[in-house]
């Protein structure tokens, strides 16, 4: 079930989520855990990784409230997850509750799914942030490469 009002972190990535923050003596890569989830989102929104929850983690990090993604501008981010994976906007709608629901449902699958990449992607990595940069160094690099406009395909 949704905790209405929270975005909520599998209990299988809780401790790769806490790995990445920075905090006091540590320096992960990310500021809060609402950054986290949303590079996560994100992560797994553009490979198309949905990946079910299971278990939820009760602390640290315990469900996030959604005011604090909306405070730094990510419930966008949130809103266009949705609109993409459902290809229909009334899952906008503010006065049914049952579409924040389905909103955040989705995002947290996304961000699960994200978070799984990562995991893949930390094995045996000792600096996060070095790692973190490779992905969307690599990201880049693809997308231009497709971007690039090649004119001997119309010469032959």
């Amino acid at each position: 079930m949704v905790e209405t009002g929270r975005i909520r972190v599998a209990k299988d990535k809780a401790d790769l989520v806490k790995s990445l923050i920075s905090t006091d003596g540590t320096t992960g890569p990310f500021q809060t855990y609402v950054d986290i989830i949303v590079f996560a989102a994100a992560l797994g929104a553009k490979h198309n990784k949905r990946v079910p929850l299971g278990e939820i983690s009760k602390r640290e990090p315990s469900p996030i409230p959604q005011e604090q993604f909306i405070v730094r501008g990510y419930d966008t981010v949130i809103n266009l997850i949705a609109i993409t994976e459902t290809k229909n906007l009334s899952v906008l709608s503010f006065s049914e509750n049952q579409s924040r629901e389905k909103r955040n449902h989705i995002f947290e699958e996304y961000a699960n799914g994200g978070l799984e990449i990562l995991q893949a992607e930390f094995r045996g990595a000792v600096d996060y942030s070095e790692r973190i940069l490779l992905i969307l160094s690599s990201e880049r690099i693809e997308h231009e490469k497709d971007s690039e406009f090649d004119l001997s395909k119309f010469l032959a």
